[in-house]
């Protein structure tokens, strides 16, 4: 659908419902929905299919270690921890920092439309043609 040039950070909800951390199956469904909104038969879907459904359910992971600098190469002491200190926020991963969740709500909410409405278009096509009844 969009491409961010932060990693998505996954879905919130799909069709409407909760999603928490998504199946396999759930993977499959979307990756043979892809497939299908892409006029190729839903049961041959490819590994691509798979790789998109799963970043577009669960994101996309960030692997890269973070680079080594000449400051935190050698590590010379522990890292005390004060119970006293309350940390600061980190902003989340994939939105802008101006990005609020109600935000990031709407904008899962819209490319989830997107996708139900190529994929009804596409049950549509294929009904009309004979091949789904």
């Amino acid at each position: 659908m969009n491409d961010y040039s932060e990693p998505h950070p996954g879905k919130i909800s799909v069709h409407g419902n909760g999603l928490g951390a998504p199946s396999p199956e759930e993977v499959e469904k979307r990756a043979r929905e892809i497939a299908m909104i892409d006029e190729r038969n839903p049961d041959e879907f490819t590994e691509a299919d798979w790789k998109q459904a799963r970043r577009e359910l669960m994101g996309e992971e960030n692997n890269t270690p973070p680079e080594e600098t000449p400051d935190n190469a050698d590590l010379t002491e522990e890292w005390t921890v004060v119970a006293s200190s309350k940390g600061h926020r980190m902003p989340r991963p994939g939105t802008d920092e101006e990005e609020t969740v109600g935000e990031h709500l709407v904008i899962d909410g819209l490319e989830e439309a997107a996708h139900d409405q190529m994929l009804e278009a596409r049950r549509e096509e294929l009904q009309q043609e004979g091949e789904i009844l």
